[in-house]
């Protein structure tokens, strides 16, 4: 993949940010993330609620901490952008609300899928996208997507509950293949809608970006990862 270069001493503002149209990507781009990331904690701090035990409310708690950690660093850097951060968030909240409402999971085991499935899914796009920023902005967007960890909390979860009762894989496959269709089609419904963001997934802000063949092979990427989750919970994708 082609990397935006930065230029000039450290410090200096790279080259890229000379152009508004990569600068307006950058912020779209931001703003998304940080309002995934804030949606993705209330989500997670109310699927708590459908938890059978204290332990498992706590350990989900502590999973939607970590999204609302990672918002921060990201409203700081679209500040540094010279953006308001809520006015960047703010295009983005009816997509990613409506998502949530589609994809609201029926039970506490539904529930853990998407937090590992979907959310897995968004990270993985955006860091394929955080290839094509300048460094500051890259180490930003995937220090914000990091895991730290909770996965093991849910392939566990998950497996027990397949091992007690085998009946629910085949529910769960089938939730999970639901939950990959819906996250592409969010992902591709934002990018659409916003016309710096639809440039740089294309390559038309500031470098030689992504031609079709290497976006097809963007997407067998993350096709391949969510079958990899996917069997890493015991599932069939």
């Amino acid at each position: 993949m082609t990397e935006i270069a930065d230029s000039g001493s450290a410090g200096d503002t790279p080259v890229a940010f000379q152009d508004p149209g990569y600068r307006a990507a950058v912020v779209d781009l931001l703003g998304a993330i940080a309002y995934g990331e804030i949606s993705a904690f209330e989500r997670l701090a109310e699927d708590a609620k459908l938890a059978p035990t204290l332990a498992d409310k706590l350990a989900l708690g502590k999973m939607a901490a970590v999204q609302f950690n990672h918002v921060e660093p990201l409203i700081a850097r679209i500040a540094e952008l010279g953006s308001e951060p809520m006015e960047a968030m703010a295009p983005f909240v009816k997509a990613f609300d409506a998502f949530h409402a589609r994809t609201a999971p029926s039970n506490w085991l539904e529930g853990l899928i998407k937090a590992y499935v979907g959310d897995g899914l968004a990270a993985d796009f955006y860091i394929e996208v955080a290839a094509f920023l300048d460094a500051e902005t890259r180490t930003t967007v995937v220090t914000s997507l990091s895991d730290v960890g909770h996965s093991e909390f849910v392939v566990d979860r998950v497996r027990q509950a397949i091992v007690a009762d085998h009946r629910v894989a085949g529910a769960l496959a089938l939730w999970g293949r639901r939950l990959m269709g819906e996250a592409l089609s969010q992902a591709q419904r934002v990018a659409a809608e916003r016309d710096s963001l639809a440039a740089l997934l294309a390559g038309g802000v500031d470098r030689p970006g992504l031609d079709l063949a290497a976006l097809g092979r963007m997407f067998s990427r993350l096709t391949e990862n969510h079958a990899n989750r996917m069997a890493e919970l015991g599932l069939a994708s």
